[in-house]
């Protein structure tokens, strides 16, 4: 009996001890609620999580070098005023006032030779922790003077040496002539150190990223498949750091872009908006202000005098008199905010404070003028036969250029091939890709006869006409020089020489990159090594044998031309050149430039190009910032508003 009484007693010892230990192991779990519900409402956002700027834009993809015609864009603007240093920037009223965050000191130390001396910030230096320093400047300069496709290279082609001093932070710039716009240049430096060896050269150079920076932020990503760009603050930045840890720049529609600046998704928007996207924003009341950004270019077509048709003075006029200007800038403004900044100067822009039309004002190209048109092909020996216009036994043909499928140029270009179309001129459109146009295509060597008259291309696709960007510079004479002027070289004389590799090596700067043969088709800069390729209106492989009508005789040495027209006009040149270096005043100068430009019928200026900027409330300090800049050159000062 005691041992079953034994046995029992031990059994409910176990019993007991477990359910000890069920209860004990219930108790360590909670219901949820009581747990979670406090926690979330008390918690915080974690320490390190960014402030953050979104903002949209129509395209954020590159490439997004500043220097480069082939990537003018809001988006590469906005780029480098976020990442690369300057030695001026303009001031609210658009004057170059040194920049601080760089310099110490840049003046005119010398008048003969002209130099001008900079002392760079012993701290300044790039994100990987090179300095900027004199080779940058050096590079930069190089470039500008030999590379095909460069923004506004008129200053930089007055560079005959560049010297270091003080450890590379002393930069000593002497000119061959006075240079009163000497504050334009060394404007968006690039990194020398990384990008003097770089694969694909000066024509790669920012195609896609950016491999150092200078400025408050810095890159951490970018994808172009999302149309996503994120910045954020450069913490080697030696200045005053950014007031937001992040910037995001992405891709978006109109629609995307009204709905995220309802919701408060996005601070501010950037966009060439047609006038029902503006009338949309504008419907989203006080909460977002709407301003019009003026840009710094200006979309134009060139008549090129660098074929055997468009050669002809003639012919050029006809082909002006036959464009309806109107409709190609309706079709290139959509009623956007470009269409109020018609522009009726070739070298003031309409933003400019002394703009003033300077288009004949009756008749082409104000007006179309068909009936003229067919008088000066019959005077330049055409016939129509059949629909066409012919010339011994030669159909007019030309060919037209977009810089790839870029809007508004290409539905420009389509416009324009239309309207020459349906008056009887056979027409090919290209759109090679933007880099291949300006660095290629466009400053490919030029051929002529011994009567300066281009010769054919030999079977090779040459442009007549392109429709394409102009950047304007602040110093309007430079703007002048690097559309319409032959190019220089160290002696002040126009520069016809075709030696793409000249200069490289004199001076430390290009300096002695002309030869002396004279072409009054065309003439200027070296190209690069792509220029003589297969996409040049009389490239090197042209038959000097080959004949047309006014072309005869042996071919000069092809010459790369100074300018994406292909225009030299050695008897005006000596006029721009008073320009650029002020021994004219520039309102005398343009008296007597600008009917010339007109009467040349090769620049037909459109519009300057303007976004419009809207702001919702939830953002303090973004501005429409200087002239001919972005809102992005105040980005340092940016901070997110309460909503």
């Amino acid at each position: 009996m005691r041992a079953r009484g034994g046995r029992r007693r031990a059994r409910w010892v176990v019993l007991v001890a477990a359910l000890a230990a069920v209860l004990t192991a219930c108790s360590n779990a909670p219901p949820p609620p009581v747990v979670s519900s406090p926690v979330a409402q008390t918690s915080a956002p974690p320490a390190d999580t960014p402030s953050q700027i979104m903002v949209g834009l129509d395209e954020v993809t590159g490439g997004y070098n500043p220097h480069a015609l082939a990537d003018t864009s809001t988006v590469t603007s906005a780029l480098s005023e976020l990442l690369l240093p300057s030695v001026f920037r303009p001031d609210e009223n658009g004057t170059p006032t040194l920049d601080e965050n760089l310099m110490t000191s840049a003046e005119v130390t010398g008048t003969d030779p002209f130099t001008v001396t900079y002392r760079i910030r012993p701290e300044a230096s790039w994100s990987d922790g090179a300095p900027i320093a004199v080779e940058d400047f050096v590079y930069l300069a190089e470039a500008m003077r030999t590379q095909p496709g460069v923004v506004n290279p008129a200053g930089y082609r007055l560079i005959s040496d560049i010297r270091p001093g003080e450890g590379g932070k002393l930069v000593e710039v002497t000119f061959r002539d006075e240079y009163p716009g000497w504050k334009t240049l060394f404007s968006d430096l690039l990194p020398a150190h990384v990008l003097k060896d770089a694969p694909g050269g000066w024509q790669g150079a920012l195609a896609g990223s950016f491999p150092a920076y200078g400025g408050p932020f810095a890159i951490k990503t970018i994808d172009a498949a999302r149309g996503e760009i994120i910045l954020e603050r450069n913490e080697r930045y030696w200045e005053k750091p950014a007031a937001v840890d992040r910037i995001v720049l992405h891709r978006s529609d109109a629609q995307d872009m009204v709905a995220s600046l309802r919701t408060g998704h996005d601070q501010f928007v950037l966009t060439d908006a047609d006038a029902d996207t503006r009338a949309l924003l504008a419907d989203l009341g006080d909460d977002v202000a709407l301003h019009t950004v003026a840009r710094d270019h200006l979309a134009e077509v060139l008549l090129r005098p660098v074929g055997p048709e468009l050669a002809d003075d003639d012919v050029r006029a006809a082909m002006a008199a036959f464009l309806d200007r109107g409709a190609l800038i309706e079709t290139g403004t959509e009623g956007g905010a470009s269409a109020d900044l018609r522009a009726g100067a070739q070298v003031l822009p309409p933003s400019h404070d002394d703009y003033s039309a300077t288009v004949p004002g009756a008749g082409p190209p104000l007006e179309p003028d068909p009936e003229r048109a067919r008088a000066l092909l019959a005077e330049a020996g055409y016939e129509r036969e059949a629909g066409s216009w012919v010339r011994d036994g030669r159909t007019l043909s030309v060919v037209v250029a977009a810089p790839g499928q870029k809007e508004p140029y290409a539905s420009i270009a389509q416009e324009l091939s239309r309207q020459l179309i349906a008056e009887g001129i056979e027409v090919t459109t290209v759109n090679p890709p933007a880099r291949e146009l300006f660095s290629q295509t466009l400053a490919a060597p030029v051929s002529t006869g011994d009567d300066g008259r281009p010769l054919p291309t030999g079977g090779q696709v040459g442009i007549d006409i392109a429709v394409v960007p102009r950047v304007v510079s602040s110093d309007p004479a430079s703007t002048l020089a690097s559309s319409f002027g032959c190019g220089t070289g160290v002696d002040g004389e126009p520069d016809t020489g075709a030696d793409s590799e000249s200069g490289s090596e004199n001076g430390g700067t290009g300096s002695g990159d002309g030869a002396d043969g004279k072409d009054s088709g065309s003439s200027g800069e070296g190209a690069d090594d792509g220029s003589g390729g297969s996409d040049g209106a009389g490239s090197e492989g042209t038959d000097g044998g080959d004949e047309t009508d006014g072309t005869a005789g042996e071919a000069t040495e092809p010459v790369a031309p100074a300018n994406p027209a292909g225009f030299c006009d050695e008897d005006l040149q000596p006029e721009i050149e008073s320009a650029l270096t002020g021994e004219t005043p520039l309102r005398q100068s343009l008296s007597e430039i600008e009917p010339a430009l007109w009467d040349s019928h090769v620049s037909i200026p459109l519009f300057q190009f303007a976004d419009t900027l809207a702001v919702g409330s939830g953002v303090s300090g973004v501005t429409p910032g200087p002239p001919l800049t972005s809102p992005f050159a105040s980005a340092v000062n940016w901070t997110r508003a309460p909503r």
